[in-house]
């Protein structure tokens, strides 16, 4: 996204918003002025956020905040799964998973949404499950991978399907913008309550970097938000305390994604061991580790060691690996990314709604005006739902258009 891109733009037609403005850099001129609605962190929750609120309430001013130079530039968005799956989603909830499927297949454009079937793999018989053997037949590559005798059982979700995260929170903004919000890129922003009594304050660091290639801030902007929602991921919680002085119960964990280098392709269905997931990507596998607890006030991510050799990979992550090994034998061979060192894997923090490591996705009020807004592990199922209920309280809007009671605020 730049402004030259946005300033081309057609002009609006009868009945229609005109573009909003971005700021990409620090060279563009701003003059603060106050918004109706202010999204701080432009992921896919907070960009999906923004694109419901302007189809929903188009007369309001928003402005949406991102400290990277694009909606989708790193952090849990980035590395989510992108794996939509009927399993674990309550069923009261299962109208607004369905509904979502819908929004990821056609509301987008293309996000490489794939329909692509989920088996689940057991040492155990159980419900629902079937021999292995023919769950895995129609798929060679996939089968290649399995021990048959140490997971001899699966269950399949046929209607499950992938697609990029990343590329849906820059597609929600993008369509946002088309639609009237304001975006500014490369700025960090600060909360804190309105003394007015509703919504907040924001403090805006617009930042540059030095060529000595540090990042500082070049200048610092006020501005009110009527309505303040806080979409900064794992970082929401955080913000909420120390700006605002609101205590909640959610938690963090870093979650890395290593890499397979077995061979996949568009055929090659997810697969799923144990809390592990391994998403076919890009010629090979994401793999996806459960996350088990939160990690504690503190914690810095550190590599393990795997017969005395330093690795990329987290302790807890390199244990349940190694446990799965006979399983999957590709991952006691080099196919498997271990890196040196923290940095050698991708990883990023994410939030655990209410401190639990299977948190659903979910909107809470945090003030008068004031909302926090967090994905977390289910977010690729439920994320847009939530979404899509927070700016339906904040537009004022009653109907929801999926069925059922449920919402999806704490």
């Amino acid at each position: 996204m730049n402004t030259a891109a946005n300033s081309a733009a057609p002009p609006a037609g009868p009945g229609q918003a005109s573009p909003g403005q971005v700021w990409a850099h620090v060279g563009q001129s701003f003059t603060p002025q106050d918004y109706d609605v202010v999204v701080l962190g432009a992921g896919r929750m907070g960009s999906a956020l923004a694109f419901y609120l302007r189809h929903l309430a188009p007369q309001l001013r928003l402005l949406l905040i991102e400290e990277g130079g694009l909606p989708n530039e790193d952090g849990a968005t980035l590395l989510a799964p992108g794996v939509w799956t009927g399993w674990g989603v309550p069923e009261d909830r299962q109208s607004q998973a369905t509904w979502t499927r819908e929004q990821l297949e056609t509301g987008f454009g293309n996000i490489s949404f794939q329909a692509r079937p989920l088996i689940e793999l057991f040492a155990e018989g159980g419900p629902d499950r079937t021999p292995a053997a023919d769950a895995l037949a129609p798929f060679p590559d996939a089968l290649a991978m399995v021990d048959l005798e140490a997971l001899p059982f699966a269950r399949v979700d046929a209607q499950a399907a992938t697609y990029r995260p990343g590329a849906l929170a820059l597609a929600a903004a993008q369509q946002a913008v088309k639609a009237g919000a304001d975006l500014m890129l490369n700025a960090r922003a600060h909360a804190v309550l309105s003394p007015e009594g509703r919504g907040g304050r924001v403090a805006i660091e617009r930042l540059s970097v030095t060529n000595t290639h540090q990042i500082v801030v070049h200048e610092t902007h006020h501005l009110r938000a009527e309505t303040l929602v806080l979409a900064l991921g794992a970082d929401g919680p955080h913000a909420a305390e120390h700006g605002l002085g609101r205590h909640t119960n959610h938690a963090r964990a870093y979650r890395q994604t290593p890499r397979l280098n077995v061979p996949s392709n568009d055929k090659t269905p997810t697969l799923r061991v144990a809390g592990l997931t391994l998403r076919p990507q890009s010629d090979g596998f994401t793999l996806i580790p459960a996350v088990h607890h939160r990690d504690p006030h503190g914690y810095s991510p550190t590599g393990g060691h795997l017969t005395g050799v330093p690795t990329g990979l987290r302790r807890e992550t390199l244990e349940d690996l190694v446990a799965l090994m006979n399983a999957l034998p590709p991952l006691g061979t080099e196919a498997l990314g271990l890196g040196r060192s923290i940095s050698d894997i991708p990883g990023a923090w994410l939030a655990l709604p209410g401190g639990q490591p299977g948190g659903l996705p979910l909107h809470q009020p945090l003030a008068d005006g004031v909302h926090l807004l967090l994905g977390g592990p289910q977010a690729d199922t439920l994320g847009l739902a939530v979404a899509h209920d927070l700016a339906a309280v904040v537009a004022e809007v009653t109907e929801r258009p999926w069925k059922g009671e449920a919402h999806p605020a704490e």
